[in-house]
């Protein structure tokens, strides 16, 4: 089919009020708004301003009601505890109303906090919905963060109540719960007035009397009594959630998401960007601790009346590299929504795609990655084992949902790899240099996003009108810095090359090390890669490359790292001084996938470093660190 992207995107840009007025007519609203965008609201403007509205009734309480109670909403599927469980919409809504019930009966109400402490599990949804149909607050910690990081963000958000399990489970071991959060109370200053704890039979969890209640008793006891909550209206600008972004130092910094803003840019990404009817199987292979989770885990394929997947996995190791396909096929997946660091953990495991062949994907039809930059070897190699289109996509925690990508609901665009798609619909991206001058198309500088930014974004940070202005606004006047650098091409492509800090200067050369990495992961035996910029006394920087290789690959290493090496010297040239690779076992991630390039370079520079909050194996760091000692690599 032809793509209706131009005239979508022209349509947007000609009357955006207009525009997003018609996008939230798929919205219920207990009152319309007075005013569609008001500028002079908050720090840039809000949007929806008079509105009300409630996000658990448009998740769940309206597709009850208009014919979908007995659909399936969400299917937990863990191969942790090897179970599947399904709830219906109308199972979903008895789950949510009677833990709604448990935590009004804590004195949670509108506007109060609560934070999720949580491994994934239904549970997790469970509390995040029941949290919007009170208008309180949640705050999703990822499951297992260490307590000083939990403190930070309970001194931060000040909640009323707790909502936590026993354990999270990982392949080979078992993540106690119970030592982190009762380290992180006691270490906080903010005092929890309640734990809510689902007790999990892989580990014990000691209920503190007075202040911890055991989550399925209470359920039980409040659906036994037949209770009933009813969705609270709240203002569509009043807060969602905080989402504290991964690997914060000190104090850390809490996205705030609005309701009705919220509510309206996801339910039209659904259909329009991904592709998805309502109906369909949705899977976001991803962490609700994260924004993907909150996006398209639970708010976005239930706003939109799909039937959405929360995963308790890996991509590899529960059991192998095959549990993807496994999930696709054994629940009609049409479209999933991962990671490429997933996909490049599968591809090292089983490279010529043995295991896809296992199970029926007849009814998949799109692969969308998004997290970390989507390598074009990487995409081509899913692109030919699945035979299916996949998409890479670019957002942030603040825009809550995609910024560019190939629109699939609107019609395919032509796909240019390397690039995540074209602007969406309430975007105006510019590329600017370090003194905010715009930029020739192909030129790499600054991605900025003109002012306002759209419905769905991020209003501000919690309690810190002033630190949102310092961190996005004030060094780009008229725009929001994104942090990234990329360039736009002559098609309206854009391209994001690496987060501005990734920009290495050498010999006054500006290099991006996601072009580098794009060249490394050509090489036929290289599974994953980084480029680092790390200290030179004559050019200032030089990159230095790390590599895994393919399970299996037995040729010499050295020989491999010097054909990388002349590999970037044919594609880029003499002047990246591309000289130095390093073969490791692995490279060091947060949970969510993004490859920890900055302690990287710290640690080949011999600079004070800490330990990332989000690391996924902190062992790994020691792994790097011996084998840059055993190159003589470093300042």
């Amino acid at each position: 089919m032809s793509s209706r992207y131009r005239e979508v995107y022209s349509a947007w840009k000609a009357d955006p009020e207009g525009f997003w007025a018609k996008a939230a007519a798929d919205i219920d609203w207990s009152r319309t708004w007075d005013t569609m965008f008001d500028a002079q609201a908050g720090v840039y403007g809000r949007w929806f301003v008079g509105a009300e509205c409630n996000v658990c009734h448009n998740a769940i309480d309206r597709h009850v009601t208009n014919g979908r109670a007995d659909q399936v909403a969400l299917i937990h599927d863990s191969p942790m505890t090897k179970s599947v469980t399904r709830f219906t919409y109308a199972e979903l809504k008895t789950e949510v109303v009677a833990l709604a019930a448990v935590l009004q009966d804590l004195g949670v109400g509108k506007g109060d906090r609560v934070i999720i402490y949580m491994p994934m599990i239904a549970e997790a949804a469970f509390a995040m919905l029941a949290c919007a149909r009170l208008g309180a607050v949640h705050s999703v910690v990822f499951g297992g963060f260490a307590a000083r990081e939990l403190a930070t963000r309970i001194d931060d958000a000040k909640p009323k109540v707790i909502i936590s399990a026993s354990c999270g489970l990982e392949p080979g071991r078992v993540i106690a719960y119970q030592p982190l959060l009762d380290g992180a109370i006691e270490m906080a200053s903010h005092k929890v007035s309640h734990c809510v704890v689902v007790r999990r039979p892989q580990e014990r969890f000691v209920l503190t009397a007075g202040r911890d209640v055991d989550y399925r008793e209470a359920v039980e006891a409040a659906k036994a009594a037949r209770r009933d909550v009813p969705c609270v209206p709240v203002a569509a600008t009043d807060p969602l959630y905080v989402l504290y972004t991964s690997g914060t130092t000190g104090q850390p910094k809490g996205v705030v998401r609005d309701c009705g803003g919220h509510m309206v840019a996801l339910a039209w990404s659904m259909e329009n960007e991904f592709g998805v009817k309502p109906g369909e199987v949705f899977w976001a292979a991803s962490d609700v601790g994260w924004v993907v989770g909150h996006s398209y885990i639970v708010y976005g394929p239930l706003f939109h009346g799909a039937t959405t997947i929360l995963f308790e996995g890996k991509p590899v190791g529960t059991p192998d590299a095959g549990t993807f396909w496994r999930v696709i096929s054994e629940h009609g997946v049409v479209a999933l929504f991962t990671a490429p660091t997933a996909f490049r953990a599968i591809k090292k495991e089983d490279p010529q795609g043995e295991l896809v062949k296992k199970y029926d994907l007849s009814k998949f039809r799109t692969l969308f990655l998004a997290g970390e930059r989507a390598d074009p070897p990487t995409i081509q190699w899913a692109e030919d084992k699945l035979g299916r289109p996949v998409i890479d996509n670019w957002w942030q925690t603040e825009t809550g949902s995609p910024v560019s990508q190939n629109p699939v609901g609107l019609g395919m665009l032509p796909v240019k790899y390397g690039s995540p798609g074209v602007t969406m619909p309430g975007y105006e991206i510019h590329v600017l240099d370090d003194a905010g001058h715009p930029l020739p198309q192909g030129t790499l500088g600054n991605v900025v996003i003109k002012l306002p930014l759209p419905p769905g974004c991020l209003p501000t940070l919690w309690n810190a009108d002033g630190r949102f202005r310092e961190a996005y606004l004030d060094e780009f006047p008229g725009y929001y810095k994104t942090a990234d650098a990329g360039y736009v091409d002559a098609d309206g492509y854009l391209f994001i090359m690496a987060r501005t800090d990734d920009i290495i200067n050498v010999a006054g050369h500006r290099l991006s090390t996601g072009g580098m990495e794009e060249v490394v992961a050509m090489h036929p035996d290289v599974a994953e890669c980084a480029v680092i910029g790390i200290a030179d006394v004559m050019k200032g920087q030089t990159p230095l490359g790390f590599v895994v290789l393919n399970s299996g690959v037995t040729r010499d290493t050295a020989t491999i790292e010097r054909e990388v090496v002349a590999l970037v010297r044919d594609k880029i040239g003499p002047v990246a001084a591309f000289k130095m690779v390093v073969a490791i076992k692995r490279l060091p991630k947060t949970r969510s996938g993004k490859i920890l390039r900055g302690t990287m370079q710290k640690i080949a520079d011999k600079e004070d470093w800490k330990m990332p909050a989000t690391i996924d194996d902190p062992a790994i760091l020691d792994e790097i660190a011996v084998a840059l000692k055993e190159r003589g690599i470093g300042v």
